[in-house]
């Protein structure tokens, strides 16, 4: 009998020696350092106190979600985008907050990034009004909804200048005084559609790709000038971001997408984005299950990836 239970008796103390010895220290260390990031993440959200922090895309969805939590940190927060009233609305929501730390008056001014020769004279005035820029997130941009073959060139023209050249425009102008204080943070809130592209996403896709590699070059460039640079990639987020995407021709999409009504909230990227600038991350990317997963099937098997890709534009085609 004793024989026949030597087996089980061996398992039972090769298993015991792994707990002891493996599996409880390991939980334990990593128990240990995800306590002590926390901690070190709550001291460096402290410095963020009094920093200027310029948001574009400021007037609804992730960039209204940004000013809230660099609002909550006594950021000095400058909020951007064409919309006014909208902006009026966010400063105001602001403002009627009762924190228990020193806040300042949020900053609102109008800017199309659309319209390049205005960029220069927009930063100009941020630093009359604040004296210096410490954080640029670049957030404003518009999506697009439809095929390469029936969209004009000018919907690419335009999502490529509000996407891309807006934003180099913007991190161009305010790259110099950074420099100059050896000290800054650019961010770029791209996607994952600026990793992968999908069907009927690519004048969308393309200006992501392009923010990508430039986030990528630029970090190269400013780690001499101890500039931190860090693109963040986003899944689905639900915003307006569908409904206010352009069509084919140009007009509003004007529906809101499955995929992007059950997305993450647009606070819960905002908490996240917030705790990767605080830790100085290159990047970040905050998506769901299958935007992960046809991110790593482009990378290591790209055939399957193609594959599914040209399965779901000939579903699309069909269910149109």
């Amino acid at each position: 009998m004793l024989n026949n239970m030597k087996p089980f008796i061996s398992i039972f103390s090769c298993t015991n020696w792994y707990l002891k010895y493996v599996g409880i220290p390991v939980t334990v260390g990593i128990a240990v350092y995800v306590l002590l990031n926390q901690i070190c993440t709550k001291r460096r959200r402290a410095a963020l106190q009094g920093k200027v922090v310029l948001i574009t895309g400021a007037s609804s969805g992730i960039g209204e979600a940004l000013a809230h939590a660099f609002y909550d940190q006594g950021s000095k927060v400058v909020l951007a985008a064409r919309r006014l009233n909208e902006l009026e609305r966010v400063k105001q929501d602001l403002q009627s907050k009762k924190l228990p730390i020193k806040t300042h008056e949020p900053v609102i001014l109008v800017l199309d990034l659309a319209d390049l020769d205005t960029i220069d004279n927009f930063v100009q005035k941020v630093y009359e009004l604040c004296g210096n820029i410490d954080i640029l997130i670049n957030n404003g941009g518009v999506s697009h909804r439809g095929s390469i073959l029936h969209s004009k060139m000018e919907v690419f023209k335009q999502i490529m200048f509000i996407n891309y050249f807006g934003s180099v425009g913007l991190t161009k102008a305010v790259l110099p005084k950074m420099v100059e204080r050896k000290s800054g943070h650019i961010v770029f809130v791209s996607s994952v559609q600026g990793l992968i592209a999908i069907p009927d996403r690519a004048a969308y896709a393309a200006s992501k790709h392009a923010m990508q590699a430039f986030g990528d070059s630029l970090r190269a460039e400013m780690k001499q000038h101890q500039i931190n640079v860090t693109v963040v990639s986003p899944g689905y987020i639900k915003t307006a971001v569908s409904l206010n995407a352009l069509n084919e021709s140009g007009g509003s999409h004007g529906v809101m997408d499955k995929s992007t009504a059950s997305g993450f909230t647009a606070e819960y990227l905002a908490e996240r984005m917030l705790n990767s600038i605080v830790n100085k991350e290159n990047e970040l990317i905050v998506s769901q299950f299958i935007p992960n997963l046809a991110i790593f099937l482009r990378h290591f098997t790209p055939y399957v990836y193609f594959w599914f890709m040209g399965k779901r534009a000939m579903n699309t085609k069909l269910q149109n």
